[in-house]
């Protein structure tokens, strides 16, 4: 896992977290995501588990499906998920399946992170494709967002 951040990780990160905000709204854990290819914003959500009544509904994987619809493939070849928080199983498993080039995420989890927190499926090589990452870009901005989200519901 890399932990070098381009200077369009970071804006688009500042996209995710704008997503992720939205999600105050309806009750739902504050986490957004964005797929981008090239300078291209193919999507941009946020979580709505609790909005949908899906446990299935993480922002990333709302967004892989957004990227897809807009692309007319389930192969985002070329693509990168930038996400507010580390990908869980479900998500890092959905993005190597995607055939993403990258994941980018702010947070770690280290709970249920499966991008170099409890385990790496992005980059397995197990799997028939790996996924480069870079973690931790404006990861307080994102931390800070979800400490005070968890801490306003104690």
């Amino acid at each position: 896992m890399g932990l070098t951040a381009e200077p369009v990780d970071e804006r688009v990160m500042r996209l995710a977290l704008a997503e992720a905000r939205t999600c105050l709204e309806h009750g739902d854990v504050p986490i957004g995501a964005a797929v981008t290819r090239g300078d291209d914003v193919l999507a941009a959500v946020g979580n709505r588990r609790e909005l949908d009544g899906d446990p299935t509904a993480h922002a990333e994987i709302l967004a892989l499906r957004a990227a897809s619809a807009a692309l007319g493939s389930w192969r985002l070849d070329g693509c990168t998920l930038t996400v507010t928080l580390e990908p869980c199983a479900m998500c890092a498993g959905a993005a190597v399946l995607a055939r993403l080039d990258r994941v980018v995420f702010g947070a770690a989890d280290p709970k249920a992170g499966f991008a170099g927190s409890l385990g790496n499926l992005l980059e397995d090589p197990r799997l028939n494709h790996a996924v480069a990452s870079t973690g931790g870009v404006l990861a307080d901005e994102c931390g800070d967002l979800l400490r005070a989200f968890f801490r306003d519901r104690r």
